[in-house]
Formats: structure tokens, sequence, C-alpha cells
């Protein structure tokens, strides 16, 4: 079971916690789930037309979104919180640039729904981002749309994951036509432990798509960090 069901899902109120936190009467629910579509959706944007390039990814980790009655929270765990600052973006109105981050701003409290409710956002600095999935995904997906070598990617991936500090273990897969070849298979490179049916294992999973010249390849990326295992004692 722990090798076919997401990983993230499967530990939800156990080692996972909800990336959005927030309640709603049941017919404003669907609205209100709307709204952290755009919000999310508004930092993608931005991040893939402003942050990031060919060499150059956003490493973004994570968006946790909490709603108050006239308050909205957004908090944006990143390795470089510096980039998303410092990026320039062209005021069209008024020919010159602006702070990118008030930009970004601007934007996502454009996508609330109607009301008066003050948006904060706030940027988190990830202490050790290459013990992240998404963000070692990012990483080889620029590395594989640099035609360079898939394996000689992998195994750069997971020494950066162990230098890191936070890998208990690791496992990377990559599936498409690899290195342009005309029939597509699968490929993966594992290093320690990555124990799927144990639920008090801190497992961190994402699936990242890489656009190449030959196509789309599928990277998933599997990482134990590492943190100590809950106790059995602790209720659930």
């Amino acid at each position: 079971m722990g090798q076919k069901i997401h990983p993230l899902g499967f530990r939800l109120g156990v080692t996972q916690n909800h990336h959005s936190t927030w309640f709603a009467p049941l017919n404003n629910y669907s609205e209100l789930l709307k709204e952290d579509e755009r919000i999310r959706n508004c930092i993608q944007q931005y991040v893939r037309k402003y942050v990031r390039s060919s060499s150059r990814s956003a490493e973004i980790a994570r968006v946790q979104i909490q709603k108050k009655t006239d308050l909205v929270e957004v908090q944006i765990h990143t390795a470089s919180p510096s980039l998303l600052v410092q990026t320039r973006v062209p005021n069209r109105s008024t020919n010159t640039q602006e702070i990118g981050i008030e930009y970004l701003r601007r934007n996502i409290q454009n996508t609330l729904n109607p009301g008066n409710r003050k948006l904060n956002m706030t940027l988190s600095q990830v202490a050790k981002p290459y013990g992240e999935a998404i963000i070692l995904a990012e990483y080889i997906a620029l590395q594989l749309e640099s035609r360079v070598a898939f394996r000689k990617t992998m195994k750069q991936a997971i020494k950066l994951a162990n230098k890191s500090g936070n890998a208990r273990g690791i496992k990377i897969q990559i599936a498409g036509r690899l290195n342009g070849a005309e029939i597509a298979r699968v490929e993966w490179a594992r290093e320690g432990r990555v124990p799927l049916h144990t639920l008090r294992a801190q497992i961190d999973y994402c699936h990242y798509p890489a656009q190449t010249i030959y196509g789309v390849l599928g990277i998933k990326v599997w990482v134990f960090q590492n943190k100590s295992l809950i106790s059995n004692n602790q209720q659930m």
C-alpha cells in the first residue's frame, strides 16, 4: 500500500499537515477553495515569468495559507527570499521597474474574493533547501532541460541531498525519452533508506515535469528526512 498511495496524503495527520488552514460554512466552501487555487497559481505564474530561468530555479519549498474572518496569511517558504525580493518587474503604466514582491502582493490581493480582508504575506527561508523534494526535483528538471545526462544529474542530486544533512535516504525516478531515446523507459536511483510503508517516517515527495526537446520527462523524488520518528505512544 505504501508503494502505491501518495506519500504525503498517506501521512496526513501523522507527520504531514495541511498547507491550507481555514474553516468555512458549507455554502461558501467551494469559493474559498477556488480562492486558494488562484493564490497558488498567481505565485507560480510570477515565478515562471520573472524568477525562474534556464539556469536558475525558484527554490520555493511550499506555500502555506491561513484564513481568518478579516485576514489572509500567505507564507512562502523559499531557499532564497532575497531572490524574490530583489526581482524587478516592468510596470507598463509608468514605464518603470517596480519591486517584484510588491507586484506579487498586489496580484494576490486582486485574486481574493470581495470583502474587507487584509493580506499578510511573509517569506521564510528554508535552512536546508536540498533536503526538500520539490527543490531537488526543480534542480533535476533544470539539468535535464539543459541536456545534461540523466545519470550524472541523479548522482549530483543525491550528492546535494546528502551534503544538506537533512536526508537519511533518497530515491529519484525519471521516466520518458531519456537522452533522446526513441523508446521511453523508467530509470531510478536510490541511496539510504526510504521506508514508504512506515507512517511515522518523515517522507517528503514531489512529482515534477521537465520540458525537453524530446518531450516531457516525469521526475519523482522521495526524501526520507533526517527527523526523529514519532513515538508509538503519541496520540493521533
